[in-house]
Parts: structure tokens; C-alpha cells; sequence
């Protein structure tokens, strides 16, 4: 329950024009102390919670065995994290390339979903709660690759797990 009202609260400061990206290229120490905030941690820990949950716990924790295994005892990148994980699903998912849509943008989408019948529709959009004009920048070209998960009246969350990669403006 702490967890998720921390959550909120990142989503407030990363709906806002001002926030920043989990990771970016710094220039000097001033920046690296700006990046290492609560928004970075607290978005960081939701986006490796989303991913785990897409790849299912067994193979999230092989990605992570893998990684650890490959860099103990020394240094890694974000990208490191990310191969590993392709390691393990074996190109049928491009780890890297969603968890960067992720990562290197700041904010987050706002998913419609829209029923007609038996035909489902999605679109994404950024989500922004308040536009702050001293800080404006146009984000128009901001696609992340979202995974969404469903249930349908003859297969819930304990029996199987339909997912579905929101990785275009929308989809049905």
C-alpha cells in the first residue's frame, strides 16, 4: 500500500512538462545528482514490476540470473539489463527496444480504450496534468510500447494470460 501511494505521487511529478527521463546522458556531477531522485527510483521499481509481469515471473527472475551472472563483480548499463533479458526470450520480444520507450522518455501514455461491440479498440496518448508554459516542449512523437493484459470471460488471470503490445499511436 506504501508502495502504490509512492507510485501516484511519481506519476503526478512525471505528468507534469518538467520532469525528466529514468536515464539520460550527463554532462556533469550537478546532473547525476538531479537524476538519482525519487522519480527515477520509484518509476524505475514500476517499470521493472510492469516488465515482470509481461514476462511472467520465471522468466523476469532467469533475465535477472543471467545478468547478474554476466556482470558480477563489475559495472553495467541499463542496455546490459535489457540484453539479458533477450538472452533469455530469445528474440521473441525485444526487451531492449521497449524498456528504452520507457526509459529515455519522459512522462507516461495515457491508454483509451474504446469497446464497439465485440471489436476493441486502444490509443495512446502522453498524459499531461497540467501543461506548464515556462517549460513547454512539444512531445507529439512520443510512442511507447505498452504491454497491456486482459482477461475475457472464458480465460481470467488464474486460468491464462492474454497479452497484447500496444507498440503503435493505437491498435485493436
Amino acid at each position: 500500500e506504501d508502495f502504490l501511494n509512492l507510485i501516484f505521487k511519481a506519476m503526478m511529478r512525471d505528468s507534469l512538462n518538467s520532469s525528466h527521463p529514468v536515464s539520460a546522458t550527463v554532462q556533469s556531477s550537478e546532473q547525476i545528482e538531479e537524476m538519482f531522485d525519487a522519480l527515477s527510483y520509484i518509476k524505475g521499481a514500476s517499470l521493472l514490476l510492469m516488465l515482470k509481469h509481461y514476462l511472467t515471473k520465471d522468466v523476469f527472475q532467469a533475465g535477472i540470473q543471467v545478468f547478474l551472472h554476466n556482470h558480477n563483480y563489475g559495472s553495467a548499463q541499463s542496455d546490459d539489463l535489457w540484453d539479458s533479458m533477450n538472452e533469455i526470450t530469445n528474440g521473441t520480444l525485444d526487451v531492449k527496444k521497449l524498456m528504452k520507450t520507457w526509459i529515455l522518455h519522459k512522462g507516461f501514455p495515457l491508454v483509451t480504450v474504446v469497446r464497439k461491440g465485440k471489436i476493441i479498440s486502444v490509443q495512446q496518448d502522453k498524459f499531461l496534468y497540467r501543461v506548464e508554459p515556462e517549460n513547454w516542449t512539444s512531445d507529439a512523437s512520443y510512442l511507447w510500447h505498452i504491454p497491456l493484459t486482459y482477461i475475457t470471460s472464458t480465460c481470467n488471470f488464474t486460468h491464462c494470460t492474454n497479452a497484447y503490445l500496444l507498440d503503435q499511436k493505437s491498435g485493436m
